[in-house]
């Protein structure tokens, strides 16, 4: 039977509950508990009110049995003709995989051992017009998977598991930040200018100021206007938006955490990313120890210090000092970059890091001293004026995360964000932003920033391979049809 007939009948059974005077989609819920409590508190006889998705269906002459799941888990249920009511017995006869009911009956255990109802009354709440897929053996098709996410967490209880998951992680990183005194802020979305990092900007346009406004890259010059402000532990976990390409470590819209402390630098936000994950790991998980697709990796700290100066020096001879052009030469010594007769040097410290991403270590490292000239919003260090204070985090070959001791120096900011606009591609926006700039000169104290990727962060502790897998409702491309 193909998927317009099961629709068809599915929908003749519709109209023959109306006909009988069932309501298919009442707006009151009876009071219930959960199944995960009902199995948890278990007692013989004892009488239960539940609601749940019908899964699987079995009949045995004058008795039927139903399996009905919730996000609490799944339960049986044991309905006799004859021992229910009549418009019980009416919805029974009607009944489909997927559909959504409300059961009343005692509990008890079968020959087998298995946890059941025996019920008393059952009530429909929705009438499910479509199947679910392959016969509840779970959602196959990858694709089909991320556009309709539903069905995916309705037929994958793993799938489930993950963004249950990604919620603890969550509350667990707030948890860890208010304890230390930060608070949690919100900041704008759209923008008048895109900056704060680097990236192609989404634009827009407000119709009422008619004016062209910008989704965020990032949210750091907000969140550092708070600090002059006097707020001065502050952080947000924001949505950020970049015109730019998709993979399975890349998706347009993303989740960040961005974190900044007054009276303090990169070196206090290394110890504010070491802690803040091990304490993930530890009361989410329980351990510091997982394994990602395949390689075992260990949060215990202390974690690894690296050189980006001291790995680039080494594998393509390039000094902090070069020029692009002088940086380019030996990027394409070495084979990379061929095509090409200029890059800026954002594009350049693009194609270094992808190639110091495949031999990073799997445990976390901290990859530190970054070129001065690719840090435009970090302080550069006392003893190396080339040299930024400036780390990124890696775990597995992923960046998961990215820190500064911040420029708070309004003239040299101002000078760096003009020396910027002279880098920029043609399909690249950016002015300087003069309203961050005079915030910079009212004084911002000395700072350190962070920020951390959380959708990487969660595909690294569930052991995810695409961060497809662990955002809700990933950017495709349209289908004409499901």
């Amino acid at each position: 039977m193909d998927l317009s007939e099961i629709i068809q009948q599915r929908v003749q059974k519709a109209q023959g509950l109306r006909a009988l005077g069932v309501n298919l989609y009442p707006s009151l819920t009876p009071l219930h508990i959960t199944v995960g409590k009902a199995l948890e508190e278990f007692q013989e006889a004892k009488v239960v009110s539940l609601c749940g998705r019908v899964t699987a269906r079995r009949s045995h002459g004058k008795a039927t049995f139903l399996d009905i799941r919730d996000s609490t888990g799944k339960i049986q249920l044991y309905l006799k003709e004859g021992e229910i009511p009549e418009q019980s017995f009416l919805v029974l006869e009607h009944l489909d995989i997927a559909d959504i009911v409300f059961v009343k009956g005692g509990l008890f255990k079968t020959r087998t051992g298995e946890p059941t109802v025996k019920a008393e009354e059952l009530v429909l709440l929705s009438k499910s017009l479509r199947p679910l897929p392959e016969k509840w053996h779970g959602l196959k098709d990858v694709d089909l998977r991320y556009r309709q996410r539903y069905l995916d967490l309705v037929s994958n209880e793993e799938v489930r598991k993950v963004f249950v998951l990604r919620s603890k992680i969550t509350k667990s990183l707030r948890d860890f930040l208010d304890d230390k005194g930060f608070h949690e802020v919100e900041t704008p979305m759209m923008h008048y200018i895109p900056g704060g990092a680097a990236g192609r900007p989404f634009k827009t346009h407000h119709n009422e100021y008619s004016m062209q406004l910008f989704l965020r890259i990032a949210p750091e010059l907000y969140l550092k206007r708070l600090l002059v402000g006097g707020l001065d532990r502050v952080y947000e976990i924001n949505r950020s938006f970049r015109n730019e390409g998709v993979s399975t470590r890349h998706n347009p819209e993303f989740t960040m955490l961005e974190v900044y402390q007054a009276y303090a630098n990169y070196e206090d936000m290394m110890n504010l990313a070491e802690g803040l994950i091990t304490h993930i790991a530890q009361e989410v998980f329980g351990r510091t120890a997982f394994t990602y697709q395949g390689n075992e990796i260990s949060f215990n700290p202390p974690w690894k210090r690296v050189s980006f100066a001291g790995l680039v020096k080494e594998k393509f001879d390039i000094e902090p000092s070069d020029s692009e052009e002088e940086m380019l030469k030996k990027l394409q010594a070495r084979g990379f970059a061929k095509e090409v007769n200029k890059l800026t040097r954002t594009q350049i410290a693009k194609i270094i890091e992808e190639v110091l991403e495949q031999g990073m270590s799997l445990n976390p490292t901290f990859v530190t001293d970054y070129f001065a000239s690719l840090c435009p919003l970090a302080k550069n260090r006392k003893d190396n004026p080339l040299i930024s204070e400036r780390f990124e985090l890696y775990v597995a070959g992923l960046e998961i995360g990215n820190a500064y001791s911040e420029l708070n120096d309004p003239i040299e900011q101002r000078s760096r964000f003009e020396e910027e606009l002279k880098d920029l591609t043609a399909d690249e926006q950016k002015c300087v932003d003069d309203d961050y700039l005079v915030a910079l000169e009212h004084g911002m104290p000395p700072a350190g920033g962070l920020g951390i990727g959380i959708d990487r962060l969660v595909m690294l502790l569930t052991d995810q391979p695409s961060i497809r897998d662990v955002i809700l409702f990933p950017l495709l491309r349209p289908q004409e049809e499901l």
